[in-house]
């Protein structure tokens, strides 16, 4: 396992009452309800936490790998992400979906780009290995 030398930054959160709970962040700009997938109840959950903050990340490692080529990315360069929650032989397990949107580039250099991108990218180099993970260029 690589360790980290320098922090950049440091996400930190307090969670009560798990998925039916609330989190908030130490700077207050993350403040939300907790529920549930499928409850109908007001809030959001972690496989929707996960998959913002994933496609997010992504993009920007998608700027890091077009900015290395000396391109720029499309203004409306977009990440749709779905993460599932299952089960298998009773233990639960994530899987997940990335399609990547990179309008006006060549599909063969958008695939590239997305290829590069997984491999820098935090979230991509955390679930290596450890759960399915399928990307598609839109």
């Amino acid at each position: 396992m690589t360790t980290i030398e320098k922090v950049l930054y440091t996400g930190k959160t307090h969670t009560t009452g798990g998925r039916d709970g609330a989190a908030r962040s130490d700077d207050a700009q993350l403040d939300l309800r907790l529920s549930r997938p499928g409850s109908g109840k007001p809030g959001t959950n972690p496989e929707q936490l996960f998959a913002a903050g994933w496609s997010a990340c992504f993009i920007g490692a998608l700027g890091h790998a077009a900015g290395k080529r000396k391109i720029s990315l499309p203004a409306d360069t977009a990440v749709d992400a779905e993460v599932d929650l299952g089960v298998t032989d009773g233990a639960y397990l994530l899987q997940a979906r990335l399609e990547v949107s990179l309008p006006g580039l060549d599909p063969e250099l958008a695939r590239a780009l997305i290829a590069d991108a997984h491999q820098t990218c935090p979230y991509s180099k955390a679930t290596r290995g450890n759960i399915a993970v399928e990307l598609t260029l839109a």
